[in-house]
């Protein structure tokens, strides 16, 4: 059960990470934000690998790199779909 759990944390995460990179109001920096998420959910991934076992469905450091930018880039989608659920509201 808790390798379900490792998905939505590092995609929370993520989530919030670039949140605070969209609060600088930066539009170059803006063109970067599924970059920067990209990276952090691959530095997630593999920390939680090292440092909590079986807490992320890994048999190895290439597959929690897969399962962080996965995760990582799925808050990019997440953000999109608040955004497009925004436009069809208002």
């Amino acid at each position: 059960m808790s390798e379900i759990v490792a998905f939505p944390v590092i995609v929370i995460m993520c989530y919030f990470v670039g949140i605070i990179c969209k609060s600088f109001k930066n539009e170059k920096l803006d063109s970067f934000i599924p970059d920067i998420v990209g990276v952090v959910g691959i530095c997630l991934g593999l920390a939680i690998f090292f440092t909590i076992p079986n807490f992320i469905p890994a048999d190895n450091w290439a597959t929690a790199v897969a399962v962080g930018i996965v995760s990582g880039l799925s808050a990019v989608g997440l953000n999109q779909v608040f955004k497009q659920a925004q436009k069809l509201k208002g």
